[in-house]
């Protein structure tokens, strides 16, 4: 079964609870919460709450790995990673997106797989490592990550595919789809127009369907293949000022995303009725992969 989600990333610099009613609003399935400054981010409690009130499962933890997250959990990135799956567990969420480690971070760099691996086993969540793209500082490319800015250069299990970062590092994201495999197991719905080698320098997250990347072949692939994971919208709508174009974007990405995953006709279920059956079922499913793990 494919959950639709959208990212609280999508509405910053909104707060959690406009992120949930706005999801909510939009017809998702549920959330990704990108841990931030934001304290209500780090807050199991305030965020369960939320999750009840607008009838919204947290599907996912997005770990505070970018520039501006870099006090968040302190600085050492291994407890960061720890914290965050030990975070998601607590909400119920089957998955941690997680960046591969930058150069600089040396020593979680040479260890990330190994620590991948365990904080995984250790909290019973997919730790899913996100494809990037090479950086490029006056015209010239630099190594900005270590071992690799993807996923498939490394011993990971669980990995998640970007569209707008494919976009970026020129790569075509129904291959690299095809070449994750059974280890896919988080979606970033976006796009993207060029690459970094064309003179794209933003990490665009446009609605799927506007850049040049094979979205919509992407997801009827997954949807064929009988894929079980969260397609998770990550889009940008800090241009859209006001509420309404901010919403009428979220709802063009879910149609998007119901629409090629064959969804188009799923129907919600009443808000009064709250998510307590689907986080029963979330946690039940946590408990049967801790199980196999350990077989």
């Amino acid at each position: 079964m494919i959950s639709i989600g959208m990212s609280t990333s999508c509405v910053y610099p909104l707060g959690m609870e406009q992120a949930f009613r706005l999801a909510r609003l939009a017809g998702y399935d549920g959330v990704e919460v990108m841990i931030t400054n934001d304290p209500t981010t780090q807050d199991a409690d305030a965020l369960l709450r939320l999750s009840e009130r607008y009838s919204m499962p947290i599907l996912s933890v997005h770990a505070p790995v970018l520039l501006l997250t870099t006090f968040v959990y302190g600085r050492d990135p291994r407890v960061k990673l720890e914290k965050s799956a030990e975070h998601a567990a607590r909400l119920g969420a089957g998955s941690v997106v997680v960046h591969p480690p930058f150069r600089w971070q040396s020593d979680y760099a040479d260890e990330f797989e190994r620590i991948v691996g365990e904080t995984s086993e250790a909290n019973g969540v997919d730790i899913c490592v996100e494809n990037m793209f090479p950086w490029k500082v006056g015209g010239r490319g630099i190594k900005a990550y270590k071992p690799s800015s993807d996923p498939l250069d490394m011993d990971v299990e669980a990995m998640t595919l970007d569209f707008s970062h494919a976009s970026l590092a020129g790569r075509d994201s129904l291959q690299m789809a095809m070449d994750m495999g059974d280890r896919l197991k988080h979606v970033h719905l976006c796009d993207g127009t060029r690459s970094a080698d064309e003179g794209q320098i933003l990490d665009e997250h446009l609605p799927p369907g506007r850049g040049t990347q094979p979205v919509a072949e992407t997801l009827t692939w997954l949807a064929e293949n009988h894929w079980s994971g969260n397609v998770v919208a990550e889009v940008i709508t800090r241009k859209e000022k006001e509420q309404q174009p901010k919403l009428d974007v979220l709802i063009e990405t879910v149609a998007f995303a119901k629409k090629y995953v064959g969804q188009e006709h799923a129907e919600r279920e009443p808000l009064e009725s709250g998510p307590s059956h689907m986080m029963k079922a979330r946690a039940e499913r946590r408990a049967a992969r801790r199980e196999s793990k350990r077989a």
